[in-house]
This record gives structure tokens, sequence and C-alpha cells, in this order.
């Protein structure tokens, strides 16, 4: 077997025009969660206030994730992949009955969360979280949380769709919700201005605006999956006959996944209520916003590297891992998951070293506008830097876990997360306690975070590489510390550029004018090439092979596109004519 691009896997052409459909999704998708947040920011800043909508708008997947989506997202494409291949109907049957029970399940949640909103709520934040504050939060949570059964939906019919080798319009159809809450956000400061959020009060009007657009946008994106499920020949047909039906073994796949989604929600409740008190702590000192808002808008710029890059290449690839993992391949399975390492290592590496020097200015860029101020964009610019140190740590953690779920070893995912997570908290704690407030606090839970997912990478690389025989442990680390060797170089000229005079960011000020923007995004594009290229020379003088493949993998996917285009573009002149 050789070593260069050609080799990516047996079904790599097919991983490659996924991932390329699924990139471009992915991004767009992206850029407009971006916009998306932020118009949240410009409408409610990083208050308390903005706080309150923040945890009302997460419990939904909260409450999603934690009882029935990290099975469904784990643990049911590798089933119904199996059952499409066995079964007589390829497997309709078991798709119908998964559906079917899942979505029963779904609508008595979303009910149950809903009568349990203050309860939930007041799970997430701290004892002296002032009552105004909670009261709104509880009042969000309830327009937010039917959203639970509409992410279920979505995300079952996105299983269905990618186990029938549809990959592209799960990812397209938030780009629908974002379009919907970007222009509820609009509304919102067309109706109340940008000062609502800073004096601590909305209107019940203004609440339910919020509220309904918000849900509006989730519903809309699930229900546009319905006519492309059509599409594919695929007509949902709701059936009760769970007994006997092969459900059972997924259902017991399922009880390690859930158990792993608790023990990953107990530490994010903790994240929270300490994240909430951060901003109460800064209200009391009079000091910079910065809680909850900050800490998730934070985790969004982390997030999105990793979902552009990794999500797609190995969201595509999980089912040839589960179709070669079934027929016994498990020395490939292990070449697979090394190889995806490597190449996704190289891409998000420089990356992580860009966001980590640009961090602060990149968030006054995106995010200093209306009622949110300069300072506390920067603030969550710092937290953003904290996030990168992990990046490449929880990448790579991400890749290895799907090397389990292929295996359908759920089991051993969950000490091990039980393990890190321990960590996580073991060292969150203290450096929280050690800060003053706001976003210092912050900025040590992310801190934290990206600690703690190095020790659960280094846990759980040990284990999978025992389960198949080899992961090419050997050459995959010596690949990885070159990489890291590079990426250090690529900040240290960075941080040296900044030190030269090169970075000013002005995110001292009170207003920061379109001119100084102007000049601060010319700052961060030069900053950031000097270390892009610092990187690509460093990888290439250390013979990082996998630069060189990734490169081609690019071309290879670009040119691919600009095929389709062309033949989209000849078959509508044969139509026409």
């Amino acid at each position: 077997m050789t070593d260069g691009p050609a080799s990516l896997s047996d079904s790599g052409r097919v991983v490659a025009r996924n991932s390329t459909l699924m990139a471009v999704g992915t991004v767009a998708s992206r850029l407009t969660g971006i916009a998306r947040d932020i118009a949240m920011t410009a409408a409610l800043g990083f208050y308390l206030v903005s706080d309150a909508y923040s945890l009302g708008n997460s419990l939904p997947t909260m409450v999603y994730i934690l009882v029935i989506g990290g099975a469904l997202n784990a643990v049911f494409i590798p089933q119904l992949v199996r059952r499409m291949k066995d079964d007589d109907d390829d497997g309709k049957a078991y798709a119908d009955r998964l559906l079917t029970i899942t979505a029963t399940a779904l609508l008595v949640l979303s009910v149950a969360a809903v009568v349990a909103a203050p309860w939930i709520v007041d799970l997430y934040t701290p004892d002296d979280y002032p009552t105004d504050t909670y009261e709104l939060a509880v009042s969000f949570a309830r327009l937010f949380l039917p959203q639970v059964f509409f992410y279920g939906l979505y995300t079952m019919l996105s299983q269905v769709l990618n186990a029938r080798g549809h990959f592209a319009m799960p990812m397209y159809a938030p780009i629908a919700n974002n379009v919907i809450a970007i222009a509820t956000f609009a509304l919102f400061i067309g109706v109340a201005g940008t000062s609502a959020a800073a004096d601590g009060a909305l209107t019940s009007d203004q609440v339910l605006l919020l509220g309904i657009g918000t849900t509006l946008g989730v519903i809309v994106q699930a229900v546009l999956l319905v006519p492309i499920l059509r599409r594919s020949g695929y007509l949902w047909r709701p059936r009760f006959d769970w007994r006997d039906s092969g459900l059972g073994k997924a259902a017991k796949l399922a009880t390690w996944t859930v158990a792993l989604v608790l023990v990953n929600q107990v530490t994010y409740l903790f994240f929270t209520r300490m994240a909430a008190q951060a901003n109460v702590n800064a209200s009391a000192s009079d000091m910079v916003a910065a809680g909850i808002t900050t800490y998730q808008k934070a985790h969004l710029v982390f997030m999105l590297p990793h979902s552009v890059i990794t999500i797609s290449i190995v969201t595509a690839l999980l089912p040839s891992l589960s179709r070669v993992a079934h027929a016994g391949l498990i020395h490939q399975v292990g070449h697979d998951v090394a190889r995806a390492m490597r190449v996704v290592f190289v891409l998000i590496v420089p990356i992580a070293a860009i966001l980590f020097i640009n961090g602060a200015a990149i968030s006054v860029l995106l995010f200093g506008y209306g009622a949110a101020t300069p300072q506390q964009a920067a603030l969550m610019g710092i937290t953003v830097s904290m996030f990168m140190l992990g990046l490449p740590a929880f990448t790579l953690f991400y890749v290895i876990l799907r090397g389990f779920y292929a295996l359908e070893d759920t089991r051993t995912p969950f000490f091990i997360t039980v393990g890190f997570s321990a960590v996580m908290l073991a060292l969150a704690f203290p450096l929280f306690g050690l800060m003053t407030g706001g976003g210092a606090q912050i900025a040590a839970l992310a801190l934290a975070y990206s600690l703690a997912y190095w020790v659960g990478l280094v846990i759980a690389w040990i284990v999978l590489a025992r389960r198949l025989g080899s992961m090419e442990s050997g050459r995959t680390v010596w690949a990885l510390a070159r990489t890291l060797i590079a990426g250090a170089l690529a900040i240290g000229a960075m941080a040296l550029s900044t030190a030269l005079g090169l970075s000013q960011l002005a995110s001292s000020s009170n207003e920061v004018t379109w001119t100084v923007r102007l000049q601060l995004l010319g700052v961060v594009g030069l900053v950031s090439l000097i270390g892009l290229a610092v990187f690509l020379l460093t990888a290439w003088a250390m013979r990082v092979h996998e630069v060189g493949d990734v490169l081609s993998l690019v071309r290879r996917m670009s040119g691919r596109v600009v095929r389709r285009r062309a033949s989209n573009g000849r078959d509508e002149e044969g139509t026409s004519a």
C-alpha cells in the first residue's frame, strides 16, 4: 500500500466527493452561523441579559443530546449502514421503526422539558444568580425547549440521508435557521435598540420576539429535509412493531453512549454554572461583562475549523470505516484512522496557531458591534486563544472516537470520557478560583478544557491502538510532532510581528471606528500570512509529507467542483438548446 494521496482509503474517491459537498455546505452554514452570532451579540452584547438568552437557547440542545442525541449520532449510522447492506428491503423497515420510536420519545421529552423549565434553569445557574435574570432565563427556556423535538427530527432525517449516501442537504439546512435568526435579531434591534440589554430588562413582547423567531428557525431547518428524503427514494411510514425488530442491539450500544453524554453534560453543567458566576462577579465588581455568552461564542470560534475540516472528512469516512470493520479488516481501520489523524492535524495546527495570536483582534472585528463593546469582544478573544491550545488534541480525540464507534464499541469511550472529564473539572475549579472574575475566569475555563483534551487524547490513542493492533503510532507521532514544531515556530513569528508593532489592537478604546477596523483587518491578514508561510516552510524543511497530501487533496476536490460546475453549465446549455 502506497503512502501517496491516492491511498486515502478503498473508497477514497467517494470520501473526497462527499467531503467536498459537506465542506462547502459546512462553510456556508458556519459563515451564516457566525453572522447569526454577530447579530446576537450586536442585539444583546455580553451582559447578564445575553447570558439569560444564551442559557435558555442552549438548554434544548443540552436536553436533546443528553437523552437521545448522542446515541443517534454515534450508534445508529453504523447500524443503518449494516441493515441497508444485510436486509432485503435495504434497511427501510428498520429506519421506519427507528424514526417512529425516536420521534415518540422526543415529543414526550419536549413536553416534559417545557414543564420542568424552572428546575432545569436552576441546575445551570449559581445560587446568587439575580432573580430577574433567572426569571428571564426561564421565560426563554419555555419558548426554546420545544426545539428539542425539531433538533431530534433534523438529526434523525440527516442520519437516514447520510446512511443512504446523501450528505449535502443536512449541511445546508442550518443556513435557513441562521438566516431566520439573523432577521429576528435585526428586528429586535429595530424595535428595542442596542441599549435594552445593557439596561438589564426586556419587555414581554421583546422576549416573545426573540423566543418565537429563534424557535421558528429550528423548525424550518428540520422540515426542509422532508422533501429531500422523499427525493432520495425513502418515504417514512410510522411503525410501532418494535419488538424483535433489531432495535434492541442499537439500544444496548446506545446505553454507553448515553452514559458518555451524561458525563459530558455533567461537566458542561459545572462549566455553565461557573461561567454564569463569572458574569455575576464581573457585574458586582463593575468589571467588563463576560460570562456564558462569552464562553459560548469563543467556543463557536473554536469549533469552526473543527466543523469545516474534521467533521466533513470524518463524517464521510465513518460509513466506510463501519463497512471495513464489518468485513473484519481491522488493520485497515487502523490505517484509515491514523491517516485521517495526520491529514486533519496538518490542517488544524496552522489555523489554531493563527487564531491563538489573533484571537482578540478577530473577536473585536467580528463581535465588537452594537450592544457589544470592543472590551467585551477582546475578552472573548482571549478565551478563544486559550481554546486554541486544545484544538489539535480535540480534533484528534474526535477522530479516534470514530474508530471506536466503527467497531461498535461505545463502552470504552465512556470510561475514557469519565477520566478526562474528571481531569477537566479538577483543573477548572482551582484555575477559576485563582482569577478575580469576568474574562479572566472564563479564560481559565477554556484553558482547563484545552489541557484536559490532551490527557484524553493520550488515553484514547493508547487504548484504540491496542484494540486495532496497529495505528501506525510511530509514524503518526513523528508526523504530529514535526507539525507541532512548525506550528510553534509560526506562533513565534506571529508573536514577533505583533511585538514589532504589526498588530495594534484597538480594544482599549470605547469606540472602534471603521477606519480602525479596516486597519485591524489588514494587520490580522498580514500576521496570518506570516504565520502560514513560516508553518509551510518549516513543514517542508522537516519533510511533513502530509502537507503535500493535503494540498493534492484540496486541488483534487477543487478540480472536482470546477468540473461539476462546467458539466452543469453544459447541461443547461443543452436543455436551452
